[in-house]
């Protein structure tokens, strides 16, 4: 049994999601995983983890205009308004969605469904630094 880590970095442009699935996949060949459990966890209370499709860019589209209209962008509907209107929006879309995935690596493999990616749904307007880690333990 092993346990390794690793720290992914992400520099976002704005509110969108960003596929990181590619990355995730490599370090888990490069570290030759067979069997086991990787977590994912964002350090971050604004931006968020969520497994969805990754062959239409329109899903991604819909998720982002849909999540705006169900937590709007409008101060006098908040306290919390001190970082600007997309502010506690952020924390609320990071509220409904996850901080944290795991999932299981089987014969060296991720295992997702054809259609499905690994994102990190940024929930602010301006570019941030985000930080996503991963925890494998297994053989």
């Amino acid at each position: 049994m092993i346990q390794k880590f690793y720290n992914l970095k992400i520099s976002t442009k704005g509110q969108r999601l960003y596929e990181f699935t590619d990355e995730t996949i490599n370090w888990i060949t490069e570290n030759n995983f067979k069997n086991g459990m990787l977590n994912l966890s964002i350090q971050h209370t604004s931006a968020s983890l969520i497994v969805q499709e990754n062959a239409d860019q329109d899903v991604q589209t819909d998720l982002i205009n849909y999540f705006d209209k169900l937590v709007p962008m409008d101060n006098k509907l908040y306290v919390h308004t001190t970082e600007g209107r997309d502010d506690m929006p952020a924390h609320i879309k990071s509220a409904l969605t996850n901080n944290q995935i795991s999932l299981s690596i089987k014969n060296g493999n991720l295992l997702l469904g054809t259609w499905q990616g690994l994102f990190l749904f940024e929930h602010r307007i301006n570019p941030h630094k985000r930080s996503i880690f991963h925890h494998f333990i297994g053989e």
